[in-house]
């Protein structure tokens, strides 16, 4: 582990009290960066959050921008040493308390948004568990095509609807053509589904025709989050040949408001490992670094709330838990590396998602079309509902954490949102 990262000591206290809290997500240790503002149509400012309060940077004299890309575009240094500062103003005894009061805010009287502009967004699909069990059911004897384990599988989506944890959307309309039917029609979505994935969000960009060496690549990342890509299944199995994913997929997705740090991450770092057999990476997308430390272990967790729930004041039911290091095929730095590899230019805050992170076990699947095996096998849930896609009123929640012995828990807060009635087309 690197010895210069700040706050990663375990027995760190903060003098916000919260903080402290073994159940919090955001402890010293953390300190994850986003947006909130103070009430609506004022401007998004800067913070960073620990325990139950967010840290105005302003406001504390710790960055004098405004303008997240401003931060994002710092060089690894210059967020190691805004870390440095805060954990040195924010740790139990500090003589900058008084100062940095003054910056703080309860987390619950702000509003918190995007964590930054989004200017570009590509979704990936490295869980190899979910993609050979979907693979399987449409092509139960090759699930897996060919070039799935050479080269990391992507397509460009849509920056303009992806929205904050909390945001409500609406059903989405389209073509669809069951099997049996001679024309397709068009109509709301009744395959309705979740997509649990991570969210990588880029720090510094590249130049146009300038690749990223894998070495490097996680310098230009600036830290992860929890994404929500939801999908119109019976508009993506119409329309997804041969191009893929279109308009099953653009309509909505939800991302959680903290960026966590890769220097928050660092303690829950792992060996990238493939199985006895798979092939080794090409030489661009293979490293030393990349195979000692690249993988993150980050526990998943999916819940679902129903609106008969929610009248019952029931928080949900976990409906699945998984992990990024044992869901996912490719990691972040080979992410970054094979985006850049052709000359694309990325800039500050695109962002990427890791496609659906299933586990290896069928309880373990984090979408709706693995769980209930394509609706065939509906969810039971302890309200005594079933569930075979998601319904008007649903509400399904992502949280994350990270936990190892001698090291303080930290978590990724929650990705949640909320299934509205389809509006007709036209209105």
């Amino acid at each position: 582990m690197s010895a210069s990262v700040a706050g990663l000591d375990a027995s760190l206290r903060s003098w916000v009290e919260s903080a402290n809290d073994p159940a919090c997500d955001f402890p010293i240790q953390n300190l994850p960066f986003g947006r909130f503002r103070r009430a609506e149509g004022e401007p998004w400012r800067i913070g960073v959050a620990i325990g139950d309060q967010v840290v105005d940077l302003e406001v504390a004299g710790l960055f004098p921008h405004q303008e997240m890309k401003q931060l994002l575009r710092t060089s690894p240094f210059e967020r190691r040493a805004l870390r440095q500062a805060l954990v040195e103003g924010l740790q139990h005894g500090s003589a900058q308390r008084a100062a940095l009061e003054r910056a703080l805010l309860p987390q619950s009287q702000v509003q918190l948004g995007l964590p930054c502009e989004i200017g570009d967004y590509t979704d990936f699909y490295v869980g190899i568990h979910h993609a050979t069990a979907v693979g399987r059911q449409f092509r139960p004897d090759n699930p897996l095509l060919p070039n799935y384990k050479w080269v990391p599988i992507g397509y460009h989506g849509r920056a303009s609807t992806i929205q904050a944890s909390g945001s409500a959307f609406h059903r989405p309309v389209g073509q669809v053509k069951p099997p049996d039917a001679e024309a397709p029609s068009v109509q709301p979505s009744a395959r309705l589904d979740f997509e649990l994935e991570l969210g990588i969000f880029i720090g510094r960009g590249n130049a146009q025709g300038e690749a990223v060496p894998l070495a490097r690549a996680e310098d230009h990342v600036f830290g992860l989050a929890l994404f929500n890509d939801w999908s119109a299944r019976d508009l993506q199995a119409w329309e997804y040949q041969p191009l893929g994913p279109f308009l099953s997929k653009n309509f909505a997705s939800t991302v959680s408001p903290w960026m966590v740090t890769l220097d928050a991450l660092e303690p829950f770092r792992l060996p990238w490992q493939r199985a006895e057999g798979e092939p080794r990476p090409l030489p661009y997308l293979d490293g030393e670094h990349n195979s000692a430390r690249g993988a993150f272990d980050v526990k998943l967790e999916v819940w679902l709330q129903t609106p008969q729930m929610a009248r019952a004041g029931q928080a949900g039911d976990c409906i699945s838990r998984s992990g990024f290091a044992e869901s996912a095929y490719w990691t972040v730095a080979q992410l970054v590396a094979h985006h850049t590899v052709n000359g694309c230019r990325l800039e500050s805050g695109d962002l990427f998602g890791s496609g659906t992170l299933s586990g290896p076990l069928p309880e373990q699947a984090g979408s709706l079309l693995e769980l209930t095996q394509g609706g065939r096998q509906p969810l039971r849930l302890s309200s005594g509902e079933t569930r075979s896609f998601l319904e008007d009123g649903d509400t399904v929640i992502l949280r994350a954490f990270c936990e190892r012995e001698g090291f303080r828990r930290i978590g990724f807060g929650e990705c949640r949102g909320t299934v509205l009635p389809a509006r007709p087309p036209g209105t």
